[in-house]
């Protein structure tokens, strides 16, 4: 096999296993459906092949199980990836988007769009979610350069995660103000719900946004990679070997941002996902960014995909929140992660 071969086959292998995750994501639910039946149902919809399907099953795989696995995915490598993109940044093994505050944020301005009519209907809930991971983030920030030492090194980065946990909390509770305050008591239950992770109201709308903004979160990642790679020694070391420090750090920073605001718009906040899988992922594949990166994507869209899998499935007649079940996984998993790590 040719070196030039090498890389088209990993991404072909990508490509298949991620096809194989979000067909068994359409398959396995309240009521399992056979792979082939996901299969004649693409078939009819893709190539009007004509196969005669049940008019239940067939909506029940294309109207909802499909886009769900198709969102789940997305999101899952969407948030494993700002968890590869932190870590590396802030040199911290506990950076992730939920620990640093920006799913706090971003449900904070989700549920001032969608409770409290913040842009009176002009403004979207990605919208919102948006600018509340970004002023979160800014937040954060400006909480941990106001720490004394909190600029450099690593006390800075400790610094950052503390003033990360800060942020999370305030935010956290202004999301909870304003459901007090605005939101009627199904609005709280439903909104209360979707911030522990809901993927029940995806539907094909929700697709093309989850699916270009972790595209362009990997692509961007990849370009990166090298300045990643450097950043995992320090500003001072990237600065030295030709990184545009400021540039790259606010660029990526950005695109994280926009990805945690999209994603937390379509399915709420969900922890653990970009802290578990970076670290699970670097024991596999190393923590060069130039196969660290596909294969957080990979990973993190299968783990999602199957603890959605377990939220439909393991209460019979309940649907659970999906951030349940990834903490009830994610959380070991760290502990052993951590474990490992000090042996």
């Amino acid at each position: 096999m040719s070196a030039s071969a090498a890389p088209w086959m990993v991404w072909g292998g990508i490509a298949l296993v991620l096809a194989g995750t979000v067909l068994t994501g359409a398959a396995i639910g309240e009521t399992r459906l056979p792979l082939a039946t996901v299969y004649k149902v693409l078939a009819n919809h893709l190539w009007q092949a004509g196969y005669p399907l049940d008019r239940i099953d067939a909506g029940i795989i294309w109207s909802y199980r499909l886009p769900r696995a198709i969102v789940a995915a997305s999101c899952g490598a969407g948030l494993a990836l700002t968890g590869v993109v932190l870590q590396a940044l802030l040199r911290n093994p506990l950076a992730d988007p939920y620990l640093m505050g920006l799913s706090a944020g971003a449900s904070t301005g989700a549920v001032l769009v969608s409770v409290a009519g913040i842009g009176a209907g002009a403004v979207s809930m990605s919208a919102g979610a948006l600018v509340g991971a970004l002023a979160a983030f800014g937040a954060v920030v400006a909480l941990a350069h106001a720490i004394p030492g909190g600029g450099r090194g690593n006390q800075g980065a400790a610094a950052i995660i503390l003033a990360g946990i800060a942020g999370s909390q305030m935010f956290n509770a202004l999301t909870a103000f304003i459901i007090a305050r605005s939101a009627n008591a199904e609005q709280a239950r439903g909104i209360m719900f979707w911030l522990m992770g809901n993927l029940s109201g995806v539907r094909w709308e929700d697709v093309a946004p989850a699916v270009f903004v972790t595209c362009l979160g990997v692509g961007l990642c990849l370009w990166y990679r090298r300045a990643l790679d450097a950043f995992t020694f320090g500003a001072e070391s990237a600065a030295s070997l030709g990184v545009d420090i400021r540039r790259t750090r606010g660029l990526l920073i950005t695109v994280t941002a926009v990805m945690v605001g999209v994603l937390v718009a379509k399915v709420g906040a969900i922890g653990f996902v970009g802290l578990v899988v970076p670290h699970a992922m670097r024991f596999l594949v190393g923590t060069r960014h130039q196969r660290l990166v596909p294969a957080s994507a990979l990973a993190g869209a299968v783990f999602l995909v199957a603890a959605d899998i377990l939220a439909r499935i393991i209460v019979p007649g309940q649907v659970l929140p999906i951030g349940v079940v990834t903490a009830l996984v994610g959380a070991p998993a760290f502990a052993l992660i951590l474990m490992r790590g000090a042996r």
